[in-house]
């Protein structure tokens, strides 16, 4: 924490170096923004984005995924129709988030000069963000809010107020309706409460207060749910990505237990699908992604469209898909339960790998390597015609392609440097608060960590968010590090 009383609003507006900093990041990001804009004119559509603007233009109250950025698409739409204006903004206000974190960590934890340097140039002149953010999807929105929830952590640390908690509340419980990876934000910041130096009753308020929220988020779908599917389910989605998860072990076992009663047909299409469809097809792991969920003759969407029938699914998938959500949720829990040694050896450990050079999937080519949008894109952002231009298809790949390999070399780089931190001189001369900050830096990461290894196959767009954090504190553990390496 800096010496001298210099508020964080001075420390931004009033210093050279940070003013320099202002206006290079304005320039910057306008002038990427209409050089990416002239190359990609439009926005950048896979199913998700399908599926969000059709609950936006049939204002539903809960869809597939969670129904937070459908409720932000409908709110920006009475701005403006503009797909443009709506990347822009999503660029923008990700980029601001990273800079409110890049001028937090500057002034919690003096940040040398050559190191901010290096942290803000990498930060804003970032060809990912870009990428990112032209996606009509919830990935740029999560992430800016993720940026703001952890931000908010570290003053949480050092300078907790009411209103902060207040606000940070609010926080957690939008990015809650955006993502539900955001189900873990409470845990960390119930941690960063207990280790702040808040009263007693604001800390008991700002850990209750998300969970109320949450909780009240997840009660009003699960009820929306249940108008539509007839039984009551938080994420229609998650029964399916329970079972897909399980599927990855499937190949592997020598026995298949009996499950559970109203199991039992969907038992029958995964045994003849992986004794007969599948049966010498090379097995699959999460490094290729969630493949049971995604192919047309696997048992997810056969068994769906056995027990759905022919009827027209007028919901946008909500019906069809919960009306067999809550039998794969059993089934996939179950299999877990009874082989939790294959589940391991065959989803989890992949998986781990998989997160430290994360596939780069979708990012790999523009549209889904198609020129058209669908009806509900040309009609929602009142497009002329179906096609969308763009400079290149698939050349993003061979940009982004080293991204996913840096963000393992920067995880690698962080175990290091905070072990070597731990043990150092420094970290038993850190004032307490740096010392709570950066474990709470080491907690989110591990957290996040486990979280995606564990919820589905990972891929690399869920992980930007760790990637800016990892960068970032790698920067602070340098440069308080940077005598001792020097003399070593």
């Amino acid at each position: 924490m800096p010496s001298s009383p210099q508020t964080f609003r001075q420390y931004i507006l009033k210093e050279a170096d940070n003013q320099r900093y202002l206006k290079i990041a304005a320039a910057g990001l306008i002038l990427q923004l209409v050089i990416f804009k002239i190359l990609y004119p439009f926005g950048d559509y896979f199913s998700d984005s399908y599926s969000y603007l059709f609950a936006a233009i049939t204002k539903m109250k809960v869809n597939l995924w969670p129904i937070g950025y459908t409720y932000f698409l409908r709110l920006f739409h009475h701005i403006s129709h503009s797909d443009t204006a709506l990347v822009a903004f999503q660029y923008l206000l990700v980029q601001c988030s990273a800079l409110y974190l890049f001028f937090t960590a500057g002034y919690l934890f003096q940040m040398s000069e050559q190191t901010r340097k290096v942290v803000f140039y990498v930060l804003v002149f970032n060809p990912l963000i870009l990428y990112i953010c032209n996606y009509i999807s919830s990935d740029g929105l999560f992430l800016a809010l993720s940026l703001i929830w952890f931000t908010q952590l570290l003053w949480l640390i050092y300078r907790p107020t009411l209103w902060l908690i207040l606000a940070h509340t609010a926080i957690i419980a939008i990015a809650f309706t955006v993502r539900y990876n955001a189900m873990y934000y409470p845990l960390i910041t119930a941690l960063a409460l207990l280790l702040s130096s808040q009263k007693i009753y604001y800390k008991i308020l700002g850990i209750i207060l998300p969970l109320v929220l949450i909780y009240s988020f997840i009660n009003f779908t699960s009820e929306e749910s249940r108008k539509i599917t007839g039984t009551r389910q938080f994420s229609v989605f998650g029964g399916w990505q329970m079972a897909n998860n399980a599927l990855y072990m499937f190949p592997y076992l020598k026995e298949f237990p009996e499950p559970p009663a109203n199991c039992k047909a969907f038992h029958q299409d995964v045994v003849y699908f992986f004794t007969r469809v599948a049966a010498h097809a090379k097995p699959v792991s999460p490094i290729d992604g969630a493949v049971y969920l995604k192919h047309p003759n696997a048992p997810l969407k056969h068994y769906m469209e056995k027990q759905y029938g022919p009827k027209t699914d007028s919901t946008g998938g909500i019906q069809s898909w919960g009306s067999v959500s809550p039998i794969y949720a059993a089934y996939g829990s179950y299999m877990i339960r009874q082989h939790p040694f294959y589940f391991a050896r065959y989803f989890l450990l992949p998986n781990t790998f998989n997160y430290f050079i994360p596939p780069l999937e979708k990012l790999t080519e523009y549209n889904l390597g198609t020129e058209d949008a669908a009806p509900v894109a040309i009609y929602w952002f009142d497009y002329s015609s179906k096609k969308l231009s763009a400079v290149s298809l698939n050349g993003q790949k061979g940009l982004l392609f080293f991204f996913p390999i840096l963000f393992g070399l920067l995880n690698l780089v962080f175990i290091w440097i905070i072990i070597r931190w731990l043990l150092s001189r420094a970290h038993k001369e850190a004032n307490m608060s740096s010392k709570k900050a950066l474990w709470l830096v080491l907690a989110t990461l591990l957290v996040n960590a486990g979280f995606s290894i564990l919820a589905s196959p990972i891929v690399f767009r869920y992980q930007v968010f760790a990637m800016i954090i990892c960068l970032v504190f790698i920067g602070v553990l340098f440069d308080k590090l940077k005598q001792e390496l020097q003399l070593t």
